[in-house]
């Protein structure tokens, strides 16, 4: 009999998903296609625009969704984004605003994040454009994580390209090679519990852990920063970092090539769906 993880590899191979360094490389795109294929072979009544709910897209109680819905008309997180509007309005040391040194205002261009940087050449977030708006404007940089200052200004920045359809684009060798990098890590076991990203939210999204549902990977990108508990964002990459505390496996650190590159990929399987910043999460 194969073990169990012999089993789970093998039916995503099975759906065309390749496994890094284990199978033939896809393409970003393929992998795209082959993640929506088998999420919508496995639950062939959702619709994979309502991936970007996360679990409600799962959740068969209509009332779950309708208190969602109640709960976003009026969220409490309302008073940080404020505060994120009033951080993302107030001018720098040299005058200008974050809107004046980053493309377009601001505005309809998270879903352009992450991309790779040619002449840097690693990946850039949107947590490391600030950053360098806020250095050259001879501020310091702020500590990725951190909730009360990139967390609540990332929240309401991300806001302005609420309805953007994700656009991650993987040109040239050396952002392929980010790009499978971060699928790498997607898709590799770790820590003393031996899962990976995959574990949870490939073969086991729309499963119950406990009494909550796993969210798929396609669609989780669009939201982020999420709020926890009311008021408090969550960025990605600070997600990631607990997903692999759970794990007991001690992660990167957040704004590293490792989890940039994690986000890179992880971002690219949600392109073609809207931006939804900012949201409430349980």
């Amino acid at each position: 009999m194969k073990p169990p993880i012999v089993k789970s590899l093998a039916a995503m191979a099975s759906l065309g998903i390749a496994l890094g360094a284990t199978g033939a490389q896809a393409s970003p795109e393929q992998d795209r296609q082959d993640f929506i294929k088998y999420y919508t072979t496995k639950y062939p009544n959702i619709k994979i625009e309502d991936y970007v709910y996360g679990t409600l897209a799962f959740d068969t109680d209509s009332k779950a969704r309708a208190q969602y819905d109640a709960v976003m008309q009026s969220p409490p997180y309302q008073a940080v984004l404020e505060k994120g509007r009033k951080m993302w309005e107030t001018p720098l040391k040299n005058g200008k605003t974050y809107a004046d040194c980053l493309p377009n205002g601001g505005k309809n261009i998270a879903g352009n994040y992450p991309y790779f940087d040619d002449r840097a050449g690693r990946v850039v977030t949107l947590a490391d454009a600030i950053n360098a708006c806020r250095v050259a404007s001879g501020e310091a940089a702020y500590k990725l994580g951190d909730a009360a200052t990139m967390g609540t200004l990332a929240a309401y920045m991300r806001s302005l390209s609420d309805g953007m359809l994700m656009n991650i684009k993987v040109d040239g060798p050396r952002a392929l090679a980010a790009y499978e990098d971060g699928k790498k890590t997607f898709f590799s076991r770790a820590g003393q519990l031996n899962f990976s990203c995959a574990s949870c939210h490939v073969q086991n999204a729309g499963v119950k852990l406990r009494a909550e549902l796993i969210s798929p990977a396609v669609g989780q990108a669009v939201h982020w920063p999420v709020f926890h508990g009311g008021d408090h964002p969550v960025e990605l990459q600070a997600r990631y970092a607990s997903c692999f505390k759970n794990m007991r496996h001690v992660s990167a650190p957040i704004g590293s090539e490792k989890l940039n590159n994690l986000e890179y990929f992880h971002s690219y399987l949600s392109n073609g769906l809207p931006m939804k910043a900012s949201v409430f999460r349980k």
